[in-house]
């Protein structure tokens, strides 16, 4: 008689854990994601540092000056910081309450 290779189950199983050998291969899986995005993010920075700088120079063999913003030390009116002028008060005829003659 031939040996029975698949055991018996008594109720089905509905989640088979994973094998020691599925678990290392993922575990890797995320180590190279990782480590791709690390290098992926080096190389974009990398990148738009190289772009930068080479703007600079051009800028610099251009002649092009370089314009710096100063801030005022002390501001307290937020629409001058902006560039917003107020509008001047409307200046009425009458006062308040009082009917014109």
């Amino acid at each position: 008689m031939a040996q029975n290779i698949i055991p018996q189950v008594s109720a089905p199983l509905h989640f088979v854990p994973p094998t020691a050998r599925e678990l290392r291969a993922q575990s890797v899986q995320r180590l190279q994601v990782g480590l791709a995005g690390l290098a992926g993010m080096l190389l974009l920075v990398s990148l738009a540092n190289i772009i930068m700088d080479r703007a600079q120079l051009a800028d610099a063999a251009a002649g092009t000056p370089v314009v710096t913003v100063v801030k005022p030390a002390d501001s307290s009116d937020p629409l001058a910081d902006i560039g917003v002028v107020p509008g001047a008060e409307p200046k009425s005829t009458t006062q308040r309450g009082k009917v014109p003659n």
